[in-house]
C-alpha cells in the first residue's frame, strides 16, 4: 500500500479524461458504442440458460455489485446461469474501474499495478483494455453466465433486438461467423466503453459536491475524512486527493494487498467438488494464483500469494431501498457484511486474540471479541493496518465518511 502518489500521477490524469462528469439529475446521451456496450450489459440472453446478464452480479442500484441481500448476508458469492454453480469471490464494482492501466510491475516499489478482476487476470495486454478483457470472461464461465464459445456469443447478440447496433459499431462482417475472434473482442470494448461513460461513472457523490463547494460535510463526517487521512492510514491505498488537472480522486490506487481477510464460511465454492476438489481446504491464492500462471511472473508469484485488487471505496454504501434491506459485502469473499465491521478489522486485526475456529463468521468473531486467521498467512500488510488505535467513536466516524462515496446526490 504505502504512499503511491507519484503512481497515482502516471494513469489518473489520462484516463480519467475520457469521461466527462455530468451534471446531477442530466440526462446522459449514450455513444453508439457505449449503448451498444449497454445492452449487452443488460441482456439476460448472454447466458447458457437465457436467465444472467452482467447486471445480475453488477447492479446499478448497488453500486454496480451485487444486488441481493440473501446472498450478501450469507456466502457473498453469485450463482451462476447453471442453478447449482457458484464462483469462488464476490462481484468486484464494474463502476470506476475502466481507469486501471494495464497490469505491469513497477520494480522500484516491488508492486503490481492495474488489470481488473480480483487477481487482476483481465490484464489488459491483448487489448489494451483491462476493463473490455474483464467484460468477456463470465460470458464463458462455466460458473458464470456458461456460455460455450465466443461465437455462441456473438450469435446471441446477431439474433438480438440491438443486432443492427452491433453491426453499425463492430463493423458490416461482425455477425460473419468466419470473423468471430474480432466481433467478440468489440463486444468486450463496447461493455468497456459503456462502463467508462458518465452514466456508470458518475461522480455525483456528495464528496464530489465537497470539491465543487456546493455542500459541507457534517462534524462526524469531516472528522472521519481527517481520519481517513491520517489516524486511518485509508488514503495510502484509496488516494483521496484529486488529480494535478482537477481530476476527481478514484479511491484506490490500482495496486494489490492481503489485508488478513479471514475466510467466508459460507462460501458456496467450498462445496463444489466438480470446480473445487480440496473443499474447505482451497486457499484464494489471489494475485499469486495468477503470477503462477505466467512463465514471466511466476518468479514472483509467491511473494503476492493472498494479494487482491484495491478497490474503488466510490458507492461503498450505495444501496437503493426497493433491494430490500441494506446488506452488502466488503473484501474479495464478502466476509464482512457492514463497513463498520471492516473499519473495526482495520483497526484491531492484531490487536485482538485468534479465534479458535478459523471458519468463525464475523457476527460470532465481533461478538467472542476475536479474529480468525488470515485465509492466506503470508504477505498480510502488517504496516499500515492491523492495530490502528482507533476508538469506537472514530470508526464510526470513518463509516460516515466513506457513506458520502455514493453516487446520486443531490446538493
Amino acid at each position: 500500500m504505502q504512499a503511491r502518489t507519484v503512481l497515482a500521477g502516471l494513469f489518473v490524469v489520462a484516463l480519467l479524461l475520457l469521461a466527462a462528469i455530468p451534471v446531477t439529475g442530466t440526462a446522459y446521451a449514450l455513444t453508439s458504442e457505449e449503448q451498444l456496450g449497454k445492452s449487452v450489459f443488460f441482456d439476460t440472453n448472454l447466458s447458457i440458460n437465457s436467465n444472467q446478464s452482467c447486471a445480475a452480479c453488477h447492479a446499478p442500484e448497488s453500486g454496480w455489485t451485487g444486488p441481493n441481500p440473501v446472498i450478501n448476508a450469507s456466502g457473498a458469492v453469485y450463482e451462476g446461469s447453471i442453478p447449482g454453480r457458484f464462483g469462488n469471490r464476490k462481484p468486484p464494482s464494474a463502476a470506476y474501474a475502466t481507469p486501471s492501466p494495464i497490469l505491469h510491475y513497477e520494480s522500484d516499489e516491488a508492486l503490481f499495478i492495474g488489470g481488473n478482476f480480483w487477481d487482476g487476470r483481465a490484464t489488459g495486454e491483448t487489448l489494451g483494455n483491462p476493463a473490455a478483457e474483464q467484460a468477456l470472461g463470465p460470458f464463458l464461465n462455466p460458473l458464470e453466465q456458461a456460455l460455450n464459445s465466443p461465437g455462441d456469443v456473438v450469435s446471441k447478440i446477431c439474433a438480438s433486438s440491438y443486432g443492427s447496433l452491433f453491426i453499425d459499431v463492430c463493423g458490416p462482417e461482425a455477425c460473419d461467423p468466419a470473423k468471430v475472434s474480432a466481433a467478440y473482442n468489440c463486444v468486450g470494448l463496447s461493455v468497456a466503453a459503456y462502463e467508462a461513460s458518465p452514466e456508470v461513472n458518475q461522480f455525483s457523490s456528495k464528496y464530489d459536491a465537497l470539491l465543487k463547494r456546493q455542500v459541507k460535510l457534517t462534524k462526524e463526517e469531516k472528522q472521519g475524512l481527517n481520519l481517513f487521512k491520517s489516524k486511518g492510514k485509508c488514503s495510502n491505498c484509496h488516494l483521496i486527493d484529486p488529480g494535478p488537472n482537477g481530476e476527481p480522486p478514484l479511491f484506490t490506487d490500482f495496486t494489490f494487498d492481503n489485508l488478513g481477510v479471514p475466510r467466508n464460511p459460507n462460501n458456496p465454492f467450498y462445496n463444489e467438488p466438480a470446480f473445487n476438489p480440496l473443499g474447505f481446504a482451497w486457499i484464494d491464492l489471489g494475485l499469486g494464483g495468477f503470477l503462477e500462471s505466467r512463465t514471466d511472473y511466476q518468479q514472483l508469484a509467491a511473494a503476492n500469494n493472498g494479494k487482491m485488487k484495491v478497490p474503488t471505496l466510490r458507492n461503498v454504501d450505495k444501496w437503493d431501498l426497493g433491494l430490500g434491506p441494506h446488506i452488502k459485502t466488503y473484501a474479495h469473499n464478502g466476509y464482512f457484511k457492514t463497513l463498520k465491521q471492516i473499519v473495526h478489522f482495520y483497526n484491531t486485526r492484531d490487536a485482538k486474540p485468534r479465534c479458535l475456529n478459523d471458519f468463525t463468521p464475523v457476527e460470532d468473531a465481533i461478538a467472542q471479541g476475536c479474529w480468525p486467521v488470515p485465509e492466506m498467512p503470508v504477505n498480510v500488510n502488517t504496516r499500515e493496518l492491523g492495530n490502528l488505535h482507533l476508538t469506537d467513536a472514530q470508526e464510526d466516524a470513518i463509516v460516515a465518511f466513506l457513506k458520502t462515496l455514493s453516487d446520486g446526490f443531490i446538493p
